[in-house]
């Protein structure tokens, strides 16, 4: 059988990346990758949830199936750990009382942002950490340096 979600009542962010799409929406990654913006609305569609699909061009999209790009990030971010820092961005936003929709775009921004941000310096994006990634994350968001 498929996937039965027992969620609650609360809201549901997924972070796949596009092999793990791929898993829930029974597509192989080529399939996901071929149009992204439309695997993220079938999975927010079929889920009921907001969908921040992972990888080079990052995809929000809201339950409704409304989606946006976002912009910042660069290849640093495909390593070992990003993903959990990327869901405790989210869950710090969430924690101060951010509204939904601007949480979830801005974690995801903010996850892009701090990589830029150290690449910028010299950090990766090869060898990036993803300790360095939350180091810079926590330094943007305090609008201070970025480690």
């Amino acid at each position: 059988g498929g996937i039965q979600p027992n969620w609650g009542d609360g809201p549901v962010v997924l972070t796949p990346h596009p092999a793990e799409a791929g898993r829930l929406l029974g597509l192989d990654t080529p399939g996901i990758q071929a149009d992204r913006p439309a695997a993220a609305q079938a999975l927010a569609r079929r889920f009921g949830a907001w969908v921040v699909l992972k990888g080079a061009g990052t995809v929000v999209c809201a339950p409704d199936g409304t989606w946006w790009r976002n912009t910042s990030g660069n290849p640093g971010l495909a390593t070992a750990g990003t993903g959990d820092v990327l869901a405790g961005i989210l869950g710090s936003l969430l924690a101060q009382r951010l509204p939904l929709a601007q949480a979830v775009a801005g974690a995801v921004w903010l996850h892009g942002a701090a990589a830029d941000a150290l690449v910028a310096r010299g950090i990766g994006p090869i060898g990036l950490t993803a300790g360095e990634l939350a180091d810079a994350a926590r330094g943007l968001r305090n609008g201070g340096p970025t480690a």
